[in-house]
Protein backbone atom coordinates (compact mmCIF):
# COMPACT_ATOMS: atom_id res chain seq x y z
CA UNK A 1 0.00 0.00 0.00
CA UNK A 2 2.71 2.57 0.99
CA UNK A 3 4.63 2.09 -2.65
CA UNK A 4 1.82 2.56 -4.42
CA UNK A 5 0.80 5.91 -2.35
CA UNK A 6 3.88 7.17 -3.25
CA UNK A 7 4.04 6.37 -6.44
CA UNK A 8 0.74 8.34 -7.22
CA UNK A 9 1.65 11.03 -5.00
CA UNK A 10 4.70 11.05 -7.69
CA UNK A 11 2.48 11.79 -10.30
CA UNK A 12 0.40 14.08 -8.67
CA UNK A 13 3.50 16.09 -8.20
CA UNK A 14 4.43 16.17 -11.33
CA UNK A 15 0.88 17.00 -12.82
CA UNK A 16 1.15 19.95 -10.68
CA UNK A 17 4.46 20.96 -11.42
CA UNK A 18 3.91 21.13 -15.02
CA UNK A 19 0.97 22.47 -14.73
CA UNK A 20 2.70 25.20 -12.75
CA UNK A 21 5.28 25.89 -15.36
CA UNK A 22 3.09 26.23 -17.78
CA UNK A 23 0.21 28.85 -16.06
CA UNK A 24 3.69 31.05 -15.20
CA UNK A 25 4.89 30.62 -18.57
CA UNK A 26 1.25 32.10 -20.08
CA UNK A 27 1.58 34.62 -17.17
CA UNK A 28 4.61 36.44 -17.62
CA UNK A 29 5.50 35.33 -21.32
CA UNK A 30 8.74 33.33 -20.89
CA UNK A 31 9.38 30.24 -21.69
CA UNK A 32 8.73 26.93 -19.81
CA UNK A 33 12.63 26.71 -19.49
CA UNK A 34 12.99 29.69 -18.34
CA UNK A 35 10.03 29.04 -15.86
CA UNK A 36 12.34 25.97 -14.77
CA UNK A 37 15.43 28.06 -14.10
CA UNK A 38 13.83 30.70 -12.01
CA UNK A 39 11.80 27.94 -9.58
CA UNK A 40 15.27 26.32 -9.23
CA UNK A 41 17.01 29.50 -8.55
CA UNK A 42 13.80 29.36 -5.94
CA UNK A 43 14.81 26.05 -4.49
CA UNK A 44 18.28 27.01 -4.31
CA UNK A 45 18.04 30.09 -2.27
CA UNK A 46 15.46 28.34 0.11
CA UNK A 47 17.39 25.20 0.21
CA UNK A 48 14.87 22.37 -1.24
CA UNK A 49 15.93 19.65 -3.62
CA UNK A 50 12.59 19.24 -4.53
CA UNK A 51 11.66 20.56 -8.05
CA UNK A 52 15.45 19.99 -9.17
CA UNK A 53 14.05 16.10 -9.79
CA UNK A 54 10.97 17.33 -11.50
CA UNK A 55 12.72 19.70 -14.51
CA UNK A 56 13.84 16.43 -16.32
CA UNK A 57 10.86 15.76 -18.74
CA UNK A 58 11.26 11.76 -18.24
CA UNK A 59 11.36 12.34 -14.57
CA UNK A 60 9.04 10.07 -12.38
CA UNK A 61 8.50 12.29 -9.60
CA UNK A 62 10.41 13.52 -6.41
CA UNK A 63 11.53 10.85 -4.02
CA UNK A 64 9.44 11.85 -0.87
CA UNK A 65 10.27 8.46 0.89
CA UNK A 66 12.51 8.37 3.94
CA UNK A 67 14.50 5.92 4.35
CA UNK A 68 14.71 4.41 7.60
CA UNK A 69 16.21 1.55 9.07
CA UNK A 70 13.94 -0.94 11.51
CA UNK A 71 15.99 -3.56 13.71
CA UNK A 72 14.12 -6.49 16.08
CA UNK A 73 16.67 -7.58 18.51
CA UNK A 74 16.25 -11.14 20.03
CA UNK A 75 14.64 -10.42 23.01
CA UNK A 76 11.82 -9.28 20.86
CA UNK A 77 12.32 -5.28 21.03
CA UNK A 78 12.55 -3.30 18.19
CA UNK A 79 14.10 -0.14 17.04
CA UNK A 80 13.60 2.66 14.50
CA UNK A 81 16.34 4.60 12.81
CA UNK A 82 16.05 7.54 10.32
CA UNK A 83 18.48 7.44 7.70
CA UNK A 84 17.54 10.86 6.27
CA UNK A 85 17.23 14.42 8.50
CA UNK A 86 13.80 15.61 9.07
CA UNK A 87 14.00 18.82 10.96
CA UNK A 88 10.96 21.17 9.95
CA UNK A 89 9.44 18.50 7.76
CA UNK A 90 5.90 17.49 7.53
CA UNK A 91 6.09 13.52 7.95
CA UNK A 92 3.50 11.33 6.63
CA UNK A 93 3.96 7.53 8.19
CA UNK A 94 2.04 5.00 5.95
CA UNK A 95 1.95 1.53 7.95
CA UNK A 96 -0.54 -1.36 7.53
CA UNK A 97 -0.63 -2.71 11.43
CA UNK A 98 -2.61 -5.27 10.60
CA UNK A 99 -0.57 -7.83 8.20
CA UNK A 100 0.26 -10.26 10.25
CA UNK A 101 0.36 -13.16 7.93
CA UNK A 102 2.49 -11.79 5.61
CA UNK A 103 6.54 -12.13 6.81
CA UNK A 104 8.60 -8.69 6.90
CA UNK A 105 12.53 -8.11 6.76
CA UNK A 106 13.91 -6.57 9.07
CA UNK A 107 17.28 -5.31 10.02
CA UNK A 108 18.50 -8.15 12.70
CA UNK A 109 16.88 -11.33 11.51
CA UNK A 110 18.38 -13.30 8.42
CA UNK A 111 14.92 -14.17 7.65
CA UNK A 112 11.57 -12.46 6.99
CA UNK A 113 9.82 -12.58 10.16
CA UNK A 114 5.58 -12.16 11.13
CA UNK A 115 4.88 -9.56 12.69
CA UNK A 116 1.29 -9.18 15.37
CA UNK A 117 -0.51 -6.30 15.38
CA UNK A 118 1.47 -5.45 18.08
CA UNK A 119 4.82 -5.84 17.11
CA UNK A 120 3.72 -3.04 14.31
CA UNK A 121 2.19 -0.80 16.94
CA UNK A 122 5.22 -0.90 18.76
CA UNK A 123 7.21 -0.53 15.77
CA UNK A 124 5.08 2.38 14.95
CA UNK A 125 5.46 4.19 18.49
CA UNK A 126 9.28 3.62 18.04
CA UNK A 127 9.28 5.66 14.74
CA UNK A 128 6.96 8.59 15.48
CA UNK A 129 8.87 9.02 18.93
CA UNK A 130 11.84 8.92 16.50
CA UNK A 131 10.50 11.44 14.19
CA UNK A 132 9.71 14.07 17.44
CA UNK A 133 13.16 13.62 18.65
CA UNK A 134 14.82 14.45 14.94
CA UNK A 135 12.56 18.04 14.88
CA UNK A 136 9.69 16.96 12.51
CA UNK A 137 7.51 19.91 12.70
CA UNK A 138 4.64 17.81 12.18
CA UNK A 139 4.05 13.84 12.44
CA UNK A 140 0.85 12.70 10.64
CA UNK A 141 0.11 8.94 10.53
CA UNK A 142 -1.79 7.12 7.48
CA UNK A 143 -3.18 3.87 8.82
CA UNK A 144 -5.55 2.09 6.22
CA UNK A 145 -6.73 -0.13 9.30
CA UNK A 146 -7.11 1.61 12.81
CA UNK A 147 -6.11 -1.11 15.15
CA UNK A 148 -7.94 -2.03 18.05
CA UNK A 149 -11.11 -0.18 16.17
CA UNK A 150 -13.60 -2.83 17.48
CA UNK A 151 -13.11 -2.11 21.41
CA UNK A 152 -14.72 1.34 21.19
CA UNK A 153 -17.88 0.26 23.90
CA UNK A 154 -17.59 -1.88 26.45
CA UNK A 155 -20.33 -3.76 27.98
CA UNK A 156 -18.85 -5.50 30.81
CA UNK A 157 -14.93 -5.22 32.77
CA UNK A 158 -13.16 -4.39 29.76
CA UNK A 159 -10.45 -2.11 28.38
CA UNK A 160 -10.84 0.75 25.34
CA UNK A 161 -8.58 -0.21 23.26
CA UNK A 162 -9.37 1.91 20.49
CA UNK A 163 -9.47 5.05 22.63
CA UNK A 164 -6.11 3.84 24.64
CA UNK A 165 -4.18 3.83 21.05
CA UNK A 166 -5.27 7.31 19.85
CA UNK A 167 -4.42 9.02 23.08
CA UNK A 168 -1.14 7.22 22.98
CA UNK A 169 -0.68 8.63 19.85
CA UNK A 170 -1.80 11.82 20.52
CA UNK A 171 0.45 12.09 23.91
CA UNK A 172 3.87 11.04 21.40
CA UNK A 173 3.21 13.74 19.27
CA UNK A 174 0.93 12.84 16.66
CA UNK A 175 -1.05 15.30 14.74
CA UNK A 176 -3.45 13.56 12.76
CA UNK A 177 -4.34 10.25 11.83
CA UNK A 178 -5.64 9.52 8.61
CA UNK A 179 -7.69 6.08 8.11
CA UNK A 180 -10.44 4.49 5.93
CA UNK A 181 -13.75 3.18 7.37
CA UNK A 182 -13.03 3.34 11.24
CA UNK A 183 -15.70 1.16 13.19
CA UNK A 184 -17.11 3.85 15.49
CA UNK A 185 -16.85 7.74 14.87
CA UNK A 186 -17.31 7.53 18.57
CA UNK A 187 -13.16 6.91 18.43
CA UNK A 188 -12.33 10.66 17.60
CA UNK A 189 -14.53 11.86 20.94
CA UNK A 190 -11.39 10.96 23.00
CA UNK A 191 -8.64 13.31 21.57
CA UNK A 192 -8.38 16.80 22.45
CA UNK A 193 -5.60 18.25 20.01
CA UNK A 194 -5.12 15.33 17.34
CA UNK A 195 -7.50 15.26 13.98
CA UNK A 196 -8.86 12.33 12.47
CA UNK A 197 -9.98 12.00 8.64
CA UNK A 198 -12.30 9.14 7.99
CA UNK A 199 -11.91 8.19 4.10
CA UNK A 200 -14.51 5.73 2.87
CA UNK A 201 -14.20 4.31 -0.53
CA UNK A 202 -17.59 4.00 -1.67
CA UNK A 203 -16.82 5.70 -5.02
CA UNK A 204 -14.31 3.07 -5.73
CA UNK A 205 -16.40 0.59 -4.77
CA UNK A 206 -19.63 1.95 -6.78
CA UNK A 207 -17.26 1.97 -9.89
CA UNK A 208 -16.71 -1.66 -9.63
CA UNK A 209 -20.38 -2.56 -8.85
CA UNK A 210 -21.54 -0.66 -12.11
CA UNK A 211 -18.80 -3.13 -14.10
CA UNK A 212 -20.89 -6.44 -12.76
CA UNK A 213 -24.79 -4.98 -12.26
CA UNK A 214 -26.58 -2.69 -13.97
CA UNK A 215 -27.39 0.18 -11.35
CA UNK A 216 -30.72 1.17 -13.40
CA UNK A 217 -31.94 -2.58 -12.74
CA UNK A 218 -34.87 -1.69 -10.63
CA UNK A 219 -34.49 -4.96 -8.90
CA UNK A 220 -31.31 -3.70 -7.59
CA UNK A 221 -31.81 -3.65 -3.34
CA UNK A 222 -29.62 -2.45 -1.01
CA UNK A 223 -29.64 -4.37 2.40
CA UNK A 224 -27.62 -3.40 5.67
CA UNK A 225 -26.10 -6.59 6.95
CA UNK A 226 -26.66 -5.50 10.80
CA UNK A 227 -28.11 -2.00 12.83
CA UNK A 228 -24.23 -0.55 13.10
CA UNK A 229 -23.61 -0.81 9.21
CA UNK A 230 -27.10 1.18 8.59
CA UNK A 231 -25.72 4.55 7.95
CA UNK A 232 -23.15 3.60 5.55
CA UNK A 233 -25.88 1.23 3.79
CA UNK A 234 -28.41 4.26 4.04
CA UNK A 235 -25.80 6.51 1.87
CA UNK A 236 -25.40 4.06 -0.83
CA UNK A 237 -29.08 3.14 -1.38
CA UNK A 238 -29.97 6.82 -1.33
CA UNK A 239 -27.04 7.50 -3.91
CA UNK A 240 -27.98 4.80 -5.66
CA UNK A 241 -31.41 5.66 -5.47
CA UNK A 242 -32.61 2.20 -4.45
CA UNK A 243 -34.54 0.50 -1.88
CA UNK A 244 -33.18 -0.47 2.01
CA UNK A 245 -33.08 -3.26 3.64
CA UNK A 246 -31.53 -4.74 7.18
CA UNK A 247 -30.69 -7.80 9.11
CA UNK A 248 -31.62 -7.25 12.32
CA UNK A 249 -28.74 -9.47 14.66
CA UNK A 250 -29.07 -10.55 18.29
CA UNK A 251 -25.59 -11.21 19.91
CA UNK A 252 -24.57 -12.96 22.93
CA UNK A 253 -21.21 -10.31 23.13
CA UNK A 254 -20.06 -12.90 26.01
CA UNK A 255 -18.56 -15.06 22.93
CA UNK A 256 -15.98 -13.85 20.97
CA UNK A 257 -16.01 -15.33 17.47
CA UNK A 258 -12.55 -16.91 17.01
CA UNK A 259 -13.75 -18.57 13.27
CA UNK A 260 -15.99 -18.55 10.37
CA UNK A 261 -18.24 -20.99 11.36
CA UNK A 262 -18.35 -20.01 15.41
CA UNK A 263 -20.21 -16.60 15.87
CA UNK A 264 -22.08 -15.50 18.40
CA UNK A 265 -25.33 -14.36 17.19
CA UNK A 266 -28.32 -16.01 18.56
CA UNK A 267 -30.94 -14.47 16.18
CA UNK A 268 -31.10 -13.23 12.86
CA UNK A 269 -34.07 -11.26 11.34
CA UNK A 270 -34.66 -9.92 7.59
CA UNK A 271 -36.27 -6.29 7.34
CA UNK A 272 -37.51 -6.17 3.76
CA UNK A 273 -37.85 -7.74 0.62
CA UNK A 274 -35.13 -9.48 -1.09
CA UNK A 275 -37.47 -11.64 -3.42
CA UNK A 276 -36.07 -12.20 -7.07
CA UNK A 277 -33.87 -9.07 -6.51
CA UNK A 278 -29.90 -8.75 -6.37
CA UNK A 279 -28.68 -7.69 -3.18
CA UNK A 280 -25.69 -4.90 -2.86
CA UNK A 281 -24.63 -5.01 1.41
CA UNK A 282 -21.75 -2.42 2.43
CA UNK A 283 -19.87 -3.25 5.84
CA UNK A 284 -16.38 -2.04 7.40
CA UNK A 285 -14.36 -5.28 7.45
CA UNK A 286 -14.30 -8.33 7.15
CA UNK A 287 -13.01 -10.89 10.17
CA UNK A 288 -13.03 -14.36 10.52
CA UNK A 289 -16.43 -13.88 8.10
CA UNK A 290 -18.66 -15.81 10.06
CA UNK A 291 -21.21 -13.50 10.53
CA UNK A 292 -21.42 -12.54 6.69
CA UNK A 293 -21.75 -15.79 5.27
CA UNK A 294 -25.08 -16.56 7.44
CA UNK A 295 -26.09 -12.93 6.96
CA UNK A 296 -25.72 -14.03 3.05
CA UNK A 297 -26.86 -17.44 3.96
CA UNK A 298 -30.36 -15.90 4.90
CA UNK A 299 -30.97 -13.69 2.52
CA UNK A 300 -30.68 -15.99 -0.26
CA UNK A 301 -32.92 -18.24 1.64
CA UNK A 302 -35.24 -15.34 1.33
CA UNK A 303 -35.11 -15.37 -2.34
CA UNK A 304 -32.22 -13.25 -2.79
CA UNK A 305 -31.15 -14.19 -6.80
CA UNK A 306 -27.47 -12.43 -6.49
CA UNK A 307 -25.37 -10.90 -3.39
CA UNK A 308 -22.73 -8.67 -4.16
CA UNK A 309 -20.58 -7.10 -1.22
CA UNK A 310 -18.30 -4.51 -0.76
CA UNK A 311 -15.88 -4.43 2.43
CA UNK A 312 -13.29 -1.36 2.85
CA UNK A 313 -11.15 -3.62 5.55
CA UNK A 314 -10.46 -7.27 3.94
CA UNK A 315 -8.96 -8.97 6.80
CA UNK A 316 -9.59 -12.75 6.36
CA UNK A 317 -8.18 -13.46 9.43
CA UNK A 318 -7.98 -17.55 10.29
CA UNK A 319 -9.87 -19.48 7.57
CA UNK A 320 -11.85 -16.95 6.43
CA UNK A 321 -10.59 -17.26 2.89
CA UNK A 322 -11.28 -20.99 2.72
CA UNK A 323 -14.42 -20.55 4.52
CA UNK A 324 -15.45 -17.68 1.58
CA UNK A 325 -14.24 -19.93 -1.03
CA UNK A 326 -16.85 -22.94 0.43
CA UNK A 327 -19.44 -20.34 0.56
CA UNK A 328 -19.20 -19.15 -2.97
CA UNK A 329 -19.13 -22.88 -4.34
CA UNK A 330 -22.58 -23.35 -2.36
CA UNK A 331 -23.99 -19.96 -4.31
CA UNK A 332 -24.45 -17.61 -0.89
CA UNK A 333 -22.92 -15.00 -2.96
CA UNK A 334 -21.75 -13.43 -6.30
CA UNK A 335 -18.63 -11.51 -5.73
CA UNK A 336 -16.42 -9.87 -2.65
CA UNK A 337 -15.35 -6.07 -3.35
CA UNK A 338 -12.15 -5.41 -1.16
CA UNK A 339 -10.17 -2.40 -0.99
CA UNK A 340 -6.20 -2.84 -0.93
CA UNK A 341 -6.16 -1.08 2.19
CA UNK A 342 -5.33 -4.67 3.82
CA UNK A 343 -2.56 -6.18 1.89
CA UNK A 344 -3.33 -9.84 0.18
CA UNK A 345 -1.77 -11.59 -2.04
CA UNK A 346 -2.80 -14.10 -5.01
CA UNK A 347 -4.41 -16.44 -2.56
CA UNK A 348 -6.80 -14.04 -2.24
CA UNK A 349 -6.68 -11.36 -5.08
CA UNK A 350 -6.53 -14.19 -8.14
CA UNK A 351 -10.09 -16.21 -6.44
CA UNK A 352 -12.75 -15.60 -8.73
CA UNK A 353 -15.08 -14.17 -6.42
CA UNK A 354 -12.76 -11.52 -5.11
CA UNK A 355 -12.53 -8.11 -6.49
CA UNK A 356 -9.75 -5.41 -5.43
CA UNK A 357 -10.53 -2.02 -5.14
CA UNK A 358 -6.96 0.44 -5.26
CA UNK A 359 -7.31 3.27 -2.82
CA UNK A 360 -3.90 4.38 -3.14
CA UNK A 361 -5.09 7.38 -5.14
CA UNK A 362 -7.75 8.29 -2.61
CA UNK A 363 -4.86 8.23 0.20
CA UNK A 364 -2.32 10.11 -1.78
CA UNK A 365 -5.06 12.98 -2.98
CA UNK A 366 -5.34 13.32 0.99
CA UNK A 367 -1.89 13.81 1.72
CA UNK A 368 -1.60 16.09 -1.56
CA UNK A 369 -4.24 18.62 0.14
CA UNK A 370 -3.38 18.28 3.34
CA UNK A 371 0.17 19.46 2.76
CA UNK A 372 -1.06 21.98 0.52
CA UNK A 373 -2.94 23.23 2.63
CA UNK A 374 -6.13 22.62 0.47
CA UNK A 375 -9.43 21.25 1.79
CA UNK A 376 -10.70 17.76 1.57
CA UNK A 377 -14.54 18.19 1.05
CA UNK A 378 -14.49 16.88 -1.91
CA UNK A 379 -12.83 13.61 -1.28
CA UNK A 380 -14.56 13.33 1.66
CA UNK A 381 -18.03 13.78 0.34
CA UNK A 382 -17.91 12.59 -2.86
CA UNK A 383 -21.19 12.14 -4.12
CA UNK A 384 -21.25 14.18 -7.17
CA UNK A 385 -18.22 11.80 -8.22
CA UNK A 386 -20.17 9.07 -7.58
CA UNK A 387 -23.46 10.25 -9.46
CA UNK A 388 -21.32 10.56 -12.57
CA UNK A 389 -21.46 7.09 -12.65
CA UNK A 390 -24.80 6.64 -12.42
CA UNK A 391 -27.13 6.30 -15.74
CA UNK A 392 -29.07 9.37 -16.64
CA UNK A 393 -27.19 11.45 -14.31
CA UNK A 394 -27.57 14.86 -16.34
CA UNK A 395 -30.62 14.33 -16.09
Amino acid sequence: MGGKVLRQLQQLYMRRYRKDVERMAKRYDMSQEEVSKMILMQEEINGERIFSRLSDENSIGPNLGIPTKFTRFANGEFKSELLFPVRGKTVFVIQDVTNNVYPINVSGSNEPINMSVNDHIMVLFSLVNALRISGAASIQLVLPTYPYARQHKKTSREGLMASVFGGICESLGVDRIITLDIHSREIEHRFTTMRLENLHASYQNIRHLSKIVDLSDDNLVVVSPDSGAISRNKFYASTLKKELAMLYKERDYTRSSTAADDTNITNMKLLGDVKGKVVFMADDMIGTGGTLISAMQRIMDNGATKIICAVSLPLFNGTAIEKFEEAYRKGYFYRIIGTNAVYHDENLTSREWYIESDTSDLFARVISRLHHDQPLSTLLDNIKIIQRLLPNSND
